[in-house]
């Protein structure tokens, strides 16, 4: 009885090999089969192409005769209309002779009679030197000859409009060119309502501005800069890196009195406490290259702490850590003096706010000295602390280029 039951639910037919070889016979039977109507209705179609181009060939002598027949009579039409001029010019010859004896006696009459007095008329031979001689009227207004041809006016009407399009620049990119701050603080200080243009607060930071808008940033109107200055600071403690202090503590540009007349700023930040290289600029786009995350530009700290350093937290700190504000790893670390433990060099790319001296302290150590020995390719080298240099032309270069030796190379996914 269990096998009737269900023996409607089993695939009584082919199954594996035969199945598939089952389905190729049955494609194979329907192609052929569509091959045999295809070549049907091409013969049929042949056929009637044929019953179709008897018909035209007739129909194309029929009226190749006609034409013929046409032009043949209008051969005769034209001889027929010669043979009628021919007899007009005989009949004007006989009608100028009969006008020639006409009018010699009109003369002769009129020679007869009293002259009045009468105005000179022109002569036939001076009207037609007139008429050939006269300008025609000219059938539109002529103005001033145009100089440029329709393609050049064009193009310098697109040149025009790409030159306006090029002076416009977001809000926060004008405000970093004028030497205030970095583009991400601009665009914060736009958010917040601290600038305006044209009279008008302005709240988006990408806001189209050019060099003729007036920009009002704290009541203080800003121009963009044109002589470009970048500086290599060794910074000291007891300094911040921030234009003006409320407080009265001593800032960066303390030290670069009478440096430059140009606005400058400081590219990131570093602590009160912290020392070592620091770059200032009034170059906003390069400062923006060297401060947002997706360039990972390298950074290296030498770092003295309480105590030396354990393997195992150096092995932490390379795999990576969570801190309040998320996961953070190390690019690489090792020991500075293989006698003292307790100084360390650490390589990290991220622009976090302390994230070096909360790293050790989140694992147990107290950081007593942070320096910052190398910022993308700069170095302190030959820069006592508390000093400064210009950068040369070639550090600049590498700078804009984001040179590879000191750019991070991107981890692949």
């Amino acid at each position: 009885m269990a096998k009737n039951a269900f023996e409607k639910f089993m695939n009584k037919g082919p199954v594996g090999a035969k199945k598939k070889e089952a389905i190729r016979q049955e494609k194979r039977k329907i192609k052929q089969e569509l091959k045999k109507r295809g070549e049907e209705e091409r013969k049929l179609n042949e056929e009637r192409y044929r019953l179709v181009t008897h018909k035209d060939v007739k129909n194309k002598e029929q009226d190749t005769r006609f034409k013929i027949q046409d032009t043949r009579n209008k051969e005769q039409d034209s001889r027929n209309k010669t043979q009628g001029t021919r007899h007009k010019v005989q009949d004007t010859r006989f009608r100028t002779q009969d006008s020639s004896e006409e009018r010699s006696a009109k003369k002769n009459v009129e020679l007869n009679k009293p002259k009045k007095f009468e105005q000179p008329k022109p002569s036939s031979f001076n009207d037609n030197r007139q008429a050939i001689n006269a300008k025609p009227a000219p059938r539109y207004k002529q103005g001033k000859p145009v100089k440029q041809t329709y393609q050049q006016i064009t193009q310098k009407q697109e040149r025009e409009n790409s030159e306006q399009a090029s002076d416009l620049m977001p809000l926060n990119k004008f405000i970093a060119h004028a030497g205030v701050c970095g583009r991400r603080e601009a665009a914060e200080f736009v958010k917040e309502g601290k600038v305006q243009v044209n009279g008008s607060i302005v709240f988006e930071p990408g806001y189209k501005v050019s060099a003729n808008d007036k920009v009002l940033f704290k009541g203080k109107a800003l121009f963009l800069q044109k002589n470009l200055v970048y500086i290599l600071v060794n910074k000291p403690k007891d300094y911040i890196t921030t234009a003006k202090d409320p407080e009265g503590r001593k800032t960066i540009l303390d030290l670069l009195k009478g440096a430059t007349q140009e606005r400058i700023y400081p590219v990131g930040r570093l602590d009160r406490n912290t020392t070592g290289v620091l770059l200032m600029t009034n170059d906003g786009e390069l400062a923006q290259k060297l401060t947002h995350p997706s360039f990972e530009i390298k950074k290296i700290y030498e770092v003295r702490l309480d105590k030396p350093v354990v393997k195992k937290d150096m092995e932490a700190i390379l795999a990576g850590i969570n801190l309040e504000d998320g996961f953070i790893n190390a690019d690489a670390i090792s020991y500075a003096d293989t006698k003292d433990k307790s100084v360390v060099g650490i390589e990290i790319h991220s622009g976090r706010n302390r994230i070096v001296r909360r790293i050790f302290e989140h694992l147990g150590y107290d950081v007593k000295n942070l320096d910052r020995v190398m910022f993308a390719n700069l170095t302190k080298k030959n820069v006592d602390r508390g000093k400064w240099r210009f950068l040369n032309d070639k550090e600049v270069r590498l700078l804009k280029y984001m040179n590879q030796s000191f750019v991070r190379a991107k981890k692949e996914k």
